[in-house]
């Protein structure tokens, strides 16, 4: 058997993002999301121009000249397949919170806002949830704010929702009829014992979890030659710190 190549964390989940993409025709990437963009680009060499993949900010990567707004319309239309969101606080049901921390009146901490990550949280199929800081601070019991709500009630019309949650700890699944995560992997360097320790909401897990898979080096190939010159437009100190891509 050949040697391990070795690897970076952010490209173990952006091999894992990929994977949740599948086959996807259209996925769109906000802005500040590098992992999910090289993650989209990744999904797109494997899929040979499958899904097609729109970038916000970049001129190369994406058809829109009028920025969110022909984003929102896009997604509406139903001609988007995955969206990428992440917040503040995230809790157990997929609930998201982009505006603060503590009483509403007088926040302890004010986040961005939530510029429209309600509306594509319900319209868009695939969402997929991600932060980087996997801490009780960061995934709560519930959320102080609901920016963009996880579940809907029973009657409500909704063909959009969360299907996961990725952080540098583990992969979550979520399960739309129980309103909650499971534990789908932990990645490699983690346990179950750490995830528990720290995440703030109640999770299902099996008796066995697995450890996600480590990138291929076919995978790495393809991050490290080619989709890492494509992020430099919109990216270029990730693409220069994670891939040593100077522009």
């Amino acid at each position: 058997m050949g040697q391990a190549v070795p690897y970076r964390q952010e490209e173990l989940l952006a091999d894992a993002i990929a994977g949740l993409i599948g086959d996807a025709r259209h996925a769109a990437i906000g802005a500040s999301s590098p992992i999910p963009a090289a993650a989209a680009m990744l999904a797109r060499e494997r899929g040979h121009g499958r899904p097609y993949v729109s970038l916000l900010g970049s001129r190369r990567q994406s058809f829109f000249t009028d920025g969110g707004r022909e984003l929102f319309d896009c997604a509406g239309q139903g001609r988007i397949d995955v969206f990428f969101l992440s917040g503040g606080q995230i809790d157990g049901a997929g609930n998201i919170n982009l505006v603060s921390i503590g009483d509403y009146e007088h926040p302890k901490v004010r986040f961005p806002g939530s510029f429209g990550s309600s509306y594509m949280y319900y319209v868009v199929p695939k969402v997929i949830l991600f932060r980087l800081e996997h801490t009780r601070r960061t995934l709560v019991e519930k959320v102080d704010f609901v920016s963009a709500p996880g579940t809907s009630a029973d009657n409500a019309h909704r063909p959009g929702g969360p299907i996961a949650l990725i952080t540098n700890r583990c992969l979550f699944a979520f399960d739309r009829a129980r309103k909650r995560f499971g534990l789908a992997s932990v990645h490699p360097g983690h346990s179950v014992a750490d995830v528990i320790e720290h995440t703030g909401f109640d999770f299902d897990r099996q008796a066995d979890v697995p450890v996600t898979p480590a990138p291929s080096p076919e995978t790495l190939r393809l991050l490290r030659t080619v989709v890492a010159p494509q992020l430099t437009e919109v990216y270029p100190q990730f693409a220069a710190d994670v891939f040593g891509i100077a522009t």
